[in-house]
């Protein structure tokens, strides 16, 4: 008969305890050493930062201009990479399966961001996935037609389209994007019906007015290029008030019409990252909009630095999701 031994919970525990103490004491040390190593040694390889838009377009060629400055100032190359896709989120959603070790970034705009969660189902949550680094610039939109088009003010395009209910279409480079609630915004206080005409990027965009497919767009100020040659011409733009770039083109608030539609963007890494790796990064990339030839960049396209710190770009952004919403609801934005 074998004897059996009554166990006590302090018998298999209680008397192993000052090792097992040791043992996690020596783990802990060893995971706080190794991240202690990795903040003084970052970055010890080349930085990847994800472009969630077409390449060409103004977001890739203003990333890739701030990314080589950036670079400069934190000594290591920083590798842009594509991924484009599902209205600009596809980009930052892939930071989901990235380290939070600062070797993974994303372009990020905030419309998109915070608002196609609330027009599908996303696999993030603005709020809890993302490391807010730097907000970097604001794109700025405006209306937008041909240069030999019948309409020489915002006003005569307006009254025309309202005079002809379903006639005048316009181009925007997708649904439910800024450029795209702003005249759906318009429609709503003129009572105007037209039709938006989505396309995959602001290129495609620029080229169906130039073909004559679209009456107007209503793009970001990408299409200055031809509006400095003379085949564009500006009725409005969506700014708070006036840009120098264009002084003439008067702004939709100041034309009656309480709207305002920018496209703020900035740099933002997956939830979790040290915060002593993000000021390395911050001040990088604030840095970098110092640079020339990105300063020449934004000055194309009438655009202006914001260049927010980390706690404002988050700050910011918590206080875009209600508004976000809302705008999904009201025109009815959200998939079935």
């Amino acid at each position: 008969m074998i004897a059996m031994r009554e166990t006590h919970p302090k018998d298999s525990a209680m008397n192993h305890a000052p090792g097992l103490r040791r043992r996690t004491f020596i783990a802990s040390a060893a995971v706080f050493a190794t991240a202690a190593h990795a903040q003084k040694t970052y970055p010890s390889r080349p930085i990847t930062v994800v472009c969630p838009f077409s390449p060409g377009g103004t977001a890739d060629v203003q990333l890739r201009t701030l990314a080589a400055a950036a670079a400069r100032e934190i000594g290591q190359p920083m590798v842009v990479e594509t991924r484009a896709g599902a209205a600009g989120t596809l980009g930052p959603a892939s930071l989901l399966n990235a380290h939070p070790d600062g070797y993974t970034l994303s372009f990020a705009t905030t419309i998109a961001l915070l608002r196609q969660p609330f027009i599908q189902p996303t696999r993030y949550d603005p709020l809890k996935d993302f490391t807010y680094i730097v907000g970097i610039t604001r794109f700025e939109c405006g209306l937008v037609v041909r240069a030999d088009a019948p309409w020489k003010t915002l006003d005569q395009f307006l009254q025309f389209a309202k005079r002809n209910p379903g006639k005048v279409s316009y181009g925007t480079a997708g649904v439910a994007t800024a450029q795209h609630t702003a005249m759906l915004k318009l429609a709503d206080k003129l009572g105007i019906d037209w039709t938006n005409v989505p396309y995959k990027g602001s290129a495609e965009v620029f080229n169906a007015l130039a073909a004559g497919h679209v009456d107007a767009i209503s793009e970001t100020s990408g299409w200055a290029p031809f509006v400095d040659s003379g085949k564009f011409r500006v009725l409005a733009m969506y700014s708070d008030k006036r840009l120098k770039r264009w002084p003439d083109a008067p702004t939709l608030k100041e034309s009656g019409y309480d709207i305002v539609e920018s496209v703020p963007w900035g740099i933002v890494g997956p939830a979790g990252m040290d915060p002593s790796i993000v000021q390395k990064l911050h001040d990088a990339f604030r840095k970098a909009m110092n640079d020339s030839a990105f300063e020449a960049n934004l000055e194309t396209v009438g655009q202006e630095p914001w260049g927010a710190d980390s706690r404002t770009f988050t700050e910011y952004v918590r206080s875009r999701v209600p508004v976000e919403r809302d705008v999904v609801a009201r025109y009815r934005l959200k998939q079935a």
